[in-house]
């Protein structure tokens, strides 16, 4: 765990033992956390007091880290307890995309604040049962994929702009996944996807034609039958209310 201002951190040996690194001013931190990240065979967890210390020391990390060596941060969700509105959709996307790329993560450095590490996390079971790869030739039936994506926590919109958003025209469907920097346009014939591409949301002109999108669920939690009808037997369980 980094301490401010990041002066006596401890970093596992191989041999299981502790060792600290001395005093340690300005970015020398970020530097010294590199170079052990380059050495270590996992990743490295960076621990700090506040939002605001993460996001500068995710910086200073990026700037001394090569292309071989990822850097992630798990974004706050930057609500408090009963608020009546949602994380904003790009804070959604960040944080599901990191949390399925972190089983794959071979090395690196990913940095999170004390806060956002005591919430909870959705089971890698949930993540992974919930992605969806799709491709060109793969067969669609518009309905099923339809209730699929609903159930995945994608909103049906008239006109796609954010994250976790979809809208359905004739053959068309225009989506923008958890974890793309661009939404997407599917064009069936009949019941096969013919073309896939990127599309800007502003004037919605398709650019890059691809093969295949990775589709993640737009929600940290389930909005099927069976995690509506799960959440409402533990919150009547709990809480004693009609």
């Amino acid at each position: 765990m980094a301490s401010s201002p990041f002066k006596v951190p401890t970093t596992p040996t191989r041999a299981g033992r502790i060792s600290r690194w001395g005093q340690l001013y300005g970015a020398a931190f970020s530097l010294a956390v590199v170079e052990a990240a380059k050495a270590h065979p996992a990743p490295i967890v960076i621990v700090t007091p506040s939002v605001g210390e993460a996001d500068q020391l995710r910086k200073e990390l990026e700037f001394f880290a090569d292309s071989n060596l990822p850097v992630m941060q798990m974004p706050d969700w930057e609500t408090l307890p009963y608020d009546v509105f949602s994380p904003h959709p790009d804070i959604t996307s960040e944080r599901i995309t990191t949390l399925h790329k972190l089983p794959g993560l071979g090395s690196g450095v990913l940095v999170v604040a004390a806060a956002t590490l005591i919430q909870r996390l959705p089971p890698r079971s949930y993540i992974d049962g919930s992605s969806l790869v799709i491709k060109i030739g793969d067969s669609l039936e518009m309905d099923s994929f339809r209730l699929r994506l609903e159930a995945a926590g994608y909103t049906c919109v008239s006109q796609v702009m954010e994250h976790g958003e979809f809208a359905v025209r004739g053959s068309l469907i225009d989506l923008f996944p958890m974890g793309s920097e661009l939404p997407f346009r599917i064009d069936l014939f009949d019941n096969e996807i013919d073309t896939i591409r990127s599309f800007q949301p502003s004037d919605q002109r398709t650019a890059e034609k691809l093969d295949s999108v990775e589709l993640l669920p737009a929600r940290e939690f389930p909005l099927n039958e069976a995690g509506i009808s799960g959440f409402r037997q533990r919150f009547r369980a709990r809480f004693d209310v009609d």
